[in-house]
């Protein structure tokens, strides 16, 4: 059982880019903390497939952790974020779509039963593209299934009358991982190191504002300590824009390698997956609500870590 004095959080997806920085903000703030995982469980996290325990055993496994630990606060990161996943005849594509469609709802409905507050973390790939910035208010127009499968799972958790509900939506991520193809931003640093005589065809077409997650984990500890309203969706974002293709530059200067091998692409993007041109988050109400979002700068933090390591 959690400590009196103790606020108590269950983090699905702990063990993702996202996940786990959110699971080591928490703890590290004081929080009595629960880390769920399904594909790679670390030390010190459960073990739980959550389609398989809410959409077949009705939360068998789930039912039982919140009655032992009284959380305050569920926050939902597994997730499939990966576009390519959602591709016809794709290995998993079904799965991939129960993650994001279905399980949100049913894990609402579990929260609302136990009067927990539920995180869900969303995507900047609900909206098109065409008409930036967008308000939390704004028309969603999701152009590929990876959106359509998010936006569906947040009417799903907003659908659940009683439920506390929170929806985040964040644009594309970065930070620490084990591996640099966790993160459709931290594989550029390999694409720029490649010495193989491989040419990459690089997005210069789409804008993009990467997003560090130990900030998302910091703002979610704020948010979660915070004597105010909470809007049921908010957004969070770092406000520098750069496409794929600038961020190897950067990448290549920070590590002094030549990109010669990396030809820019400004076409609109042919690989049969439809990405937005710009869908740029509003930010100015999260503000509003925390103040200084405490975005870190892409460049300065790269440098550091690219440096350091």
């Amino acid at each position: 059982m959690q400590s009196e004095s103790r606020k108590s959080v269950l983090v699905t997806g702990a063990s993702g880019v996202l996940g786990t920085a959110v699971y080591n903000a928490f703890r590290e703030a004081g929080f009595n903390v629960i880390g769920l995982s399904h594909s790679q469980v670390k030390e010190g996290l459960t073990r739980l497939d959550l389609s398989e325990d809410l959409l077949v055993k009705d939360g068998a496994s789930l039912r039982p952790l919140f009655s032992d630990h009284k959380f305050d606060w569920v926050i939902h990161c597994a997730a499939e974020r990966r576009p390519d996943a959602f591709k016809e005849g794709t290995p998993d594509a079904a799965a991939a779509v129960k993650l994001n469609k279905d399980v949100p709802g049913r894990l609402a409905e579990i929260c609302k039963d136990n009067n927990v507050t539920l995180v869900y973390i969303s995507t900047d790939y609900v909206f098109d593209g065409t008409v930036p910035p967008y308000k939390p208010n704004s028309p969603t127009n999701p152009l590929q299934e990876y959106g359509v499968t998010k936006l569906a799972g947040e009417e799903a958790v907003l659908r659940v009358s009683g439920a506390k509900v929170i929806v985040i939506r964040v644009p594309v991520l970065y930070g620490p991982t084990p591996k640099n193809s966790d993160s459709a931003v931290n594989i550029l640093i390999d694409i720029v190191q490649d010495k193989s005589g491989k040419i990459y065809k690089m997005d210069d077409y789409a804008q993009r504002y990467p997003t560090n997650v130990l900030d998302i984990a910091s703002f979610l500890v704020r948010l979660s300590n915070l004597d105010k309203v909470v809007p049921k969706v908010i957004h969070y974002s770092a406000g520098e824009c750069f496409t794929k293709y600038k961020m190897c530059e950067i990448f290549g200067k920070i590590l002094n390698c030549p990109i010669s091998h990396i030809v820019r692409d400004s076409s609109v993007p042919g690989d049969g997956v439809a990405r937005p041109r710009d869908c740029q988050l509003s930010t100015e109400e999260t503000s509003e609500l925390v103040g200084d979002l405490r975005c870190s700068n892409f460049q300065a933090w790269w440098t550091k870590n690219l440096t350091d390591s």
